[in-house]
């Protein structure tokens, strides 16, 4: 596999990624499709809210089931003038297996989330395949195929990371406005704090590999519109 640190852009044609992608054709049906991608329409809505909104359209538990336990809980967080973090938790109640603070700022992700469809990247340079791939400390961020920077996987959540977790811990799915750790308001000089929270599917492609592709909350069959991938170079 090239390296990919040659270019700015991190090429989706990458075999690695290619193994793991979905089948794209209902892509440009799901863009017509008005039921799909709630929690991505409303994350991209932020920057219009009022600052006094605390939590926004959020759905805690569904009355029945309808996702399989097997899914995992991804969270996309931060102050909307600092920079996103990401946890990944096998359920909202058990402790991160993995947080990263992405080297890209919030209101440039809700940007991003314009297109209807994310694809997030991180990929590890290490040399060393003794370990599971999403236990790699050091990565390469890209987002859409263009390259952010390089962020480190924390081994212990910060402060903030550690209030948005206890906050969450009974959500399964949403979307809104937290309070801050420190004044318990809404807003503070970086912004207001914002969460994004869904259900995933994991998907091992193999001990390099890894995929978490977002399950919609509604039900549709057009697929998911935010897929993370974790990648070790070989």
């Amino acid at each position: 596999m090239p390296p990919i640190h040659s270019t700015p852009y991190f090429q989706m044609d990458n075999p690695a990624i290619l193994s793991l992608l979905r089948p794209t054709p209902g892509e440009k049906h799901r863009k017509s499709t008005s039921s799909s991608g709630g929690l991505l329409r409303m994350f991209k809505l932020f920057p219009m809210l009022t600052s006094g909104c605390k939590m926004v359209a959020l759905l805690g538990r569904p009355r029945k089931p309808m996702l399989k336990d097997s899914a995992t809980t991804g969270t996309i967080f931060g102050y909307r003038k600092g920079r996103v973090c990401l946890a990944i938790q096998d359920d909202p109640h058990s402790v991160p297996i993995f947080v990263i603070e992405l080297p890209m700022l919030t209101s440039l992700l809700q940007k991003e989330m314009a297109s209807d469809i994310v694809r997030i990247a991180l990929e590890s340079e290490t040399k060393t395949h003794k370990k599971k791939v999403l236990k790699e400390f050091v990565w390469a961020v890209f987002c859409n195929g263009r390259k952010m920077g390089y962020s480190i996987r924390r081994k212990q959540l910060s402060d903030d990371e550690l209030h948005v977790m206890q906050l969450l811990r009974g959500v399964s799915m949403g979307a809104g406005v937290l309070p801050s750790p420190n004044d318990k308001e809404t807003v503070t000089a970086d912004g207001e704090l914002t969460y994004m929270r869904a259900r995933f599917e994991r998907v091992v492609g193999s001990k390099d590999s890894e995929a978490f592709y977002m399950i919609n909350p509604d039900g549709a069959a057009s697929g998911p519109e935010l897929s993370i991938f974790f990648v070790r170079s070989n």
